[in-house]
């Protein structure tokens, strides 16, 4: 039976004062709001008019209680990118996944308690592309009384790396779904909702951080465009990687970073260098090939304030850092190689469900006496085990599992790929047309989850970045080549493998992953390319519950959106 609202807010506020943790509550007023860049007024949704959105600051142990009032023209879901949802996976916000999305005039109040996680995270649209503009900051910190593992930064600033349309997004994806092709590319990338100055019109809004001499900063890096990967890197200075996707690392010192769309990597800076002003900047890594791409670079300013008489404004250009090539895989691969767990992890064992799902691209024929804008006349598509997934329209996934509701999803997802075939080699076409269907695999509770994510060839190989939902999971190993069981397994790191909740799967090459399947309900497993998200390239498992009340899903609050 669904808990009342009123019981269901005194049932937080309880557990809250129960921990001396708070609980904070928020309105998002999603809205469409008139914003200009790149010389052209445009208007966008946004959360309260702010884009980027608000930046929601707790601490680990607090409840987030956010209501969500939808004034604009589409439907819209929220999720909170990386938090665990512990039995509460009513919250957690993919469309037709969780819930049903928030129609026009319609609300939802998520409710969720953040728990054993520290660091930054963010929060996005999950409905369409909305999250082109719908996104923001959510930074944990640790409870009160409690230290980072490192020396407390003097400030902390959140960078958020977007992506910019001289155009409506849901139209620009909306065109692509109409003719099968490829979307058109972005036309700027944004630190902070600003494109920076190296674009037209851009100069005098161009992001600033000001610091001062022999300080050290935590920059808090969120990847929230739609389809790039970027390298990040600041002119004259190094960066300490302290943490990724909220969790925190072994601390190791780099001039460049390769962050996915969904990842974040919390950074210390020492402002050691001559009182001026430094470029950070970030532009696109791409592993694909042939393939359009946003090839422009997007920047903000770190500013010393010595509060001397020093002349170093803005008729002194900032200095500019040096950045890989734009398909610098070798940078990509080594960045990933330095991040480690900061003391010895246990790792989850033995293994129950031994599972190899491959990752890519694919294309469906096009109908009799249509004409579609894929390569020969084909429409785009992508997959996991050669299943295209697709979102049902009538009901959500973990409403229907919750009510047992039949003919919404099967649970017949494969564990291996229905073919083996050389998935990095030349691949015969009669492989690259999959199966269109929403299908789900079933995990008992408390299960010990290995997963092999092997990139393929299929139209391009490419580097592709896999959320999880609803879990963290430990990354043992990456590599290039088709994934070979005996030999790769003796790479795999069982001594500090790093924690992560989007990995980004090397390009013609595989990623083992592993985690403990503890958190009932349906999770959404898919590539972080929003593009990649339309044409199918997702699947979603289904947690059973445990024993008792602690290891069930509670039941769905009794605002939760109908479809």
């Amino acid at each position: 039976m669904a808990c009342s609202r009123i019981l269901c807010l005194l049932s937080f506020l309880a557990l809250a004062l129960l921990v001396g943790a708070e609980v904070h509550e928020h309105e998002f007023i999603v809205q469409e709001t008139p914003v200009k860049r790149l010389c052209n007024e445009h208007n966008i949704i946004t959360v309260n008019g702010q884009f980027p959105g608000p930046t929601l600051e707790v601490r680990e142990g607090d409840t987030l209680v956010i209501s969500v009032v939808n004034h604009a023209q589409y439907n819209v879901t929220i999720h909170w990118h990386g938090i665990r949802q512990f039995r509460t996976g009513w919250a957690d916000g993919p469309e037709f996944v969780t819930q049903c999305p928030i129609k026009p005039g319609g609300s939802y109040k998520y409710r969720f308690t953040i728990e054993g996680q520290e660091g930054t995270l963010w929060w996005h649209a999950h409905s369409s592309w909305l999250r082109a503009t719908v996104y923001g900051a959510l930074v944990i910190r640790p409870r009160e009384g409690k230290a980072y593992p490192f020396e407390k930064p003097s400030r902390e600033v959140p960078l958020l790396l977007g992506e910019w349309w001289n155009a409506n997004p849901i139209d620009v994806i909306r065109e692509a779904q109409r003719t099968g092709g490829g979307p058109n590319v972005s036309d700027a990338f944004t630190i902070n909702g600003q494109p920076g100055d190296l674009y037209n019109c851009s100069r005098e809004d161009t992001t600033a951080i000001s610091v001062k001499p022999g300080e050290t900063a935590l920059l808090r890096f969120i990847n929230s465009a739609l389809n790039h990967e970027l390298f990040v890197s600041i002119a004259g200075h190094k960066m300490t990687v302290v943490g990724v996707d909220a969790s925190y690392t072994k601390p190791f010192a780099t001039s460049v970073l390769m962050i996915a769309p969904g990842q974040t990597t919390d950074v210390l800076v020492t402002m050691d260098q001559p009182p001026t002003r430094y470029y950070v900047a970030a532009r696109a890594y791409i592993s694909a090939q042939g393939v359009a791409f946003d090839n422009t670079t997007t920047t903000a300013v770190i500013q010393y304030n010595c509060g001397c008489d020093t002349d170093f404004g803005p008729s002194i250009p900032p200095a500019f850092p040096t950045l890989p090539a734009f398909n610098d895989t070798g940078a990509a691969t080594a960045f990933a190689a330095g991040i480690k767990s900061p003391k010895k992890v246990e790792i989850p064992s033995p293994v129950d469900e031994n599972l190899f799902f491959t990752v890519g691209l694919g294309l469906f024929n096009c109908k009799p006496g249509q004409q579609c804008g894929g390569p020969n006349n084909t429409r785009f598509t992508a997959s996991m085990n050669n299943v295209s997934f697709v979102f049902p329209k009538t009901d959500s996934l973990l409403h229907a599992h919750y009510y047992d509701i039949p003919g919404v999803f099967t649970t017949d997802f494969p564990a291996y790929p229905p073919v083996q075939f050389d998935y990095t080699g030349n691949v015969s076409r009669s492989l690259w047309q999959p199966i269109p269907a929403t299908k789900l695999y079933k995990l008992r509770f408390g299960s010990v989850v290995q997963i092999v994510l092997q990139d393929t060839s299929i139209v391009t190989p490419e580097n592709h970045p896999i959320h999880i939902h609803g879990y963290d999971f430990l990354v043992l190993a990456e590599g290039f080549g088709n994934y070979d069981a005996e030999k790769d397994a003796q790479k795999f790191n069982l001594e500090n493998p790093p924690q992560r909740n989007t990995v980004a799967v090397p390009v013609n090459g595989w990623a083992v992953i592993r985690f403990r399947a503890d958190n009932p309900g349906v999770w959404l497993m898919h590539c972080h390319l929003d593009v990649h998200i339309t044409w199918g390239l997702a699947m979603a498992f289904l947690v059973e519950d445990g024993y008792g009340e602690l290891e069930s899903l509670e039941a769905p609050p009794v605002d939760l959106p109908m479809c």
